[in-house]
């Protein structure tokens, strides 16, 4: 192979594997359990929604801290009005879930172990932002199992 071709090819290469990131995850996708409105102090708290955990992608693909496997499309969206009130996402399941979230500011968030009963995930923004937070519910073990989503102002789930 000529050394233009090697270039070539391995300007190929690099552009595949930074790639990869952006393809894993599409927050421009619609969700697959739906979105809802939240304004601070709403109710019933907490906002739950059924959904099964786990898909195709590596949760690793978003950032080395995530885990789990997740769908391409986001599970759940949340366009919420901040308050003076935390903002608290959480899954229970009775498999071992984990959580992404990317949030307003288009950080994303990751959480395996930190919830209800060792094996569910929580993330608790302090200060949240209003904005839209879209939520993938993974999976650890790469399975699909039934979980129910928390979004709350009080609890942890």
């Amino acid at each position: 192979m000529s050394p233009i071709a090697r270039m070539f090819a391995a300007g190929a290469a690099l552009v595949a594997v930074a790639s990869g990131a952006a393809y894993a995850q599409n927050y421009s996708l619609n969700p697959l359990y739906g979105t809802v409105n939240l304004t601070a102090g709403y109710t019933p708290d907490p906002y739950v929604v059924n959904v099964t955990s786990g898909g195709q992608r590596n949760a690793a693909n978003v950032s080395p801290s995530c885990r789990g496997s997740i769908a391409e499309a986001p599970d759940f969206r949340v366009n919420y009005q901040a308050g003076s009130f935390p903002l608290i996402i959480s899954v229970n399941s009775s498999a071992d879930t984990t959580l992404v979230v990317n949030g307003p500011d288009g950080s994303w968030y990751c959480d395996d172990d930190s919830g209800n009963a060792g094996m569910n995930p929580s993330l608790r923004f302090g200060s949240p932002q209003s904005g839209q937070y879209d939520i993938w519910v993974g999976d650890y073990g790469g399975g699909n199992n039934a979980a129910q989503l928390h979004i709350s102002e009080l609890y942890t789930q």
